[in-house]
């Protein structure tokens, strides 16, 4: 244990332990191992084991990063393959739900598309991961940082001072870290929240995603091991908070004219929760000695369920970046380090906020007009194989400018 005042030196410090704040550290441990030493704090670190409920579709590219840091192995058994998808567009009381667009779940042979897993188990298991590579693991937060032209400052709330290269802000979408830097964000709300819960039915899902598109916005089915699936469903925010306050019973109402009985009966097996939905990105990814990941440097909305995905490209770019100037001799966090992060991640993000605005603009209506024009489209998709295959393979993750780790090689 550290004392109180006392001040130190890492190369990298990391404010944030969620996926990706944890994934960065095991990655730059492993690839660049000692003496450069990595430090991630966060006052979630003071429980044993996470507390979080939901749950998150890891695309092909995302477990390719897990395999290459050692983790998917220990989480897999706990992993549901998406093995297909099915889109259906209807108003909530139509008597029947068409199916418009299909979608198979492999990228490769014998390799889906995506799996769902509990956020609890991946969590545990990087954080695991991290103290056996030696990443160091702190309960506390980030209480400021000063910026030198060969180092930063970087002090903790309980009174430590580290002098670093480089800090990484992925400390969320409220990211203290981005607001003490002084990053503005850019966007806006979209007056929706996300209702997230887990369901367990009577029939197996045979690992097959639904996302119907109602009125509101999108009801997505989301199979989980075990007979159970993961609910995210889309609401206004004045709807949801409605929803969420309801008794059991009238909320397992609501629930079951969204999801229907194919499943057989259905009931709550676990909390539920809303979060408020909209479409936020930093003003630039990258300060003096400072780098954002994850939903510190952008938010998207869940229709594609991209965003968990999206961070840990966000880890993969820079991950690589700070090991290949570290390899050569260069400065970590030097201003050519972080300008190749940002260059590597910036279009890349921007791209998929338009996208997924888009559709929720496009989906998220009452519009009759608008949902023959999106029939139309999604039925003229259905049938032609080789888009399909592209829609699948960038949901994966494997397009465009793919880093080592993403496409499951170690730095």
């Amino acid at each position: 244990m550290n004392k109180r005042g006392q001040s130190r030196q890492a190369e990298i410090v990391v404010g944030g332990a969620g996926f990706a704040g944890l994934a960065l550290g095991i990655a730059l441990r492993q690839g660049l191992g000692d003496p450069f030493t990595v430090t991630v704090a966060d006052p979630a670190l003071a429980h044993a084991r996470s507390k979080d409920p939901r749950a998150s579709a890891i695309a092909a590219a995302a477990r390719r990063l897990f395999e290459a840091i050692g983790v998917w192995g220990v989480v897999a058994k706990n992993a549901q393959p998406i093995l297909d998808m099915v889109v259906t567009d209807s108003k909530l009381d139509d008597a029947v739900r068409p199916t418009f667009l299909t979608f198979g779940g492999e990228v490769e042979e014998g390799e889906p598309f995506a799996h769902m897993i509990e956020n609890r188990h991946l969590v545990d298991a990087l954080a695991e991961q991290a103290k056996s590579l030696g990443v160091e693991l702190r309960a506390t937060s980030i209480a400021g940082f000063v910026a030198e032209p060969n180092s930063i400052q970087v002090q903790l709330a309980d009174d430590e001072t580290i002098t670093a290269r480089l800090l990484v802000g992925a400390d969320g979408a409220h990211s203290l870290i981005r607001e003490q830097a002084g990053i503005a964000t850019h966007g806006w709300n979209y007056d929706q929240s996300a209702i997230v819960t887990t369901v367990a039915h009577e029939r197996e899902h045979n690992g097959r995603a639904e996302e119907h598109f109602l009125p509101a916005g999108p009801f997505a089915i989301l199979p989980l091991t075990g007979k159970r699936c993961s609910i995210v469903w889309t609401e206004t925010s004045r709807e949801a908070e409605r929803i969420i306050a309801l008794q059991d019973n009238e909320f397992h109402a609501e629930l079951e004219k969204r999801f229907g009985l194919h499943l057989g009966d259905i009931q709550l097996a676990g909390p539920r929760r809303a979060f408020p939905l909209g479409l936020f990105t930093a003003r630039t990814f990258i300060g003096e000695r400072l780098a954002l990941v994850g939903d510190a440097a952008h938010i998207i909305h869940p229709i594609a369920g991209q965003g968990l995905n999206m961070g840990l490209r966000d880890v993969a770019a820079l991950a690589e970046a700070v090991a290949d100037a570290v390899r050569l001799g260069l400065d970590p966090g030097g201003p050519d380090v972080l300008e190749r992060y940002q260059r590597w991640r910036r279009f890349d993000t921007m791209t998929m906020g338009v996208a997924t605005d888009g559709l929720n603009r496009l989906f998220s209506n009452h519009s009759d007009a608008l949902r023959l024009v999106r029939d139309v489209g999604l039925g003229l998709v259905e049938r032609m194989p080789m888009l399909k295959r592209m829609f699948i393979r960038e949901a994966a993750g494997l397009t465009g400018d793919v880093p080592k780790l993403l496409k499951g090689e170690m730095l």
